[in-house]
């Protein structure tokens, strides 16, 4: 990788069936500010996902199979704020809510927030 993280262990992001990380150092390097920012721990759901683990799981996105994307541990109002403002200000542009996670990606989809 050609990034030093100074907020995670390039292992939370492996793909949890295989163990493969091919994480994009920039996605790296934004999603570490963002941590920095926020002042909370991230707990990473779900980062590199296998094309095989990506479809088990029930995606049809390429975020995460392109090592664009994580998924980060969240469930309450306060911590939910400030990882979201923390993504937003490290240059994150696509941010999804769910009621256990936040989901940001480095991907050149249009600048959105949703939920799931």
């Amino acid at each position: 990788m050609g990034c030093v993280m100074n907020n995670f262990d390039i292992h939370e992001f492996d793909c949890p069936c295989c163990g493969v990380n091919e994480m994009k150092p920039v996605f790296l390097d934004m999603i570490d500010e963002a941590r920095r920012l926020a002042g909370v721990p991230f707990e990473i759901n779900s980062g590199y996902r296998c094309p095989k683990h990506n479809k088990e799981v029930g995606s049809t996105s390429m975020n995460h199979t392109s090592g664009q994307a994580a998924d980060i541990k969240c469930t309450d109002g306060p911590t939910r704020f400030k990882i979201v403002s923390a993504l937003i200000k490290a240059g994150f542009k696509r941010i999804g809510i769910a009621k256990t996670f936040i989901h940001t990606d480095s991907t050149d989809g249009p600048m959105s927030i949703w939920f799931y």
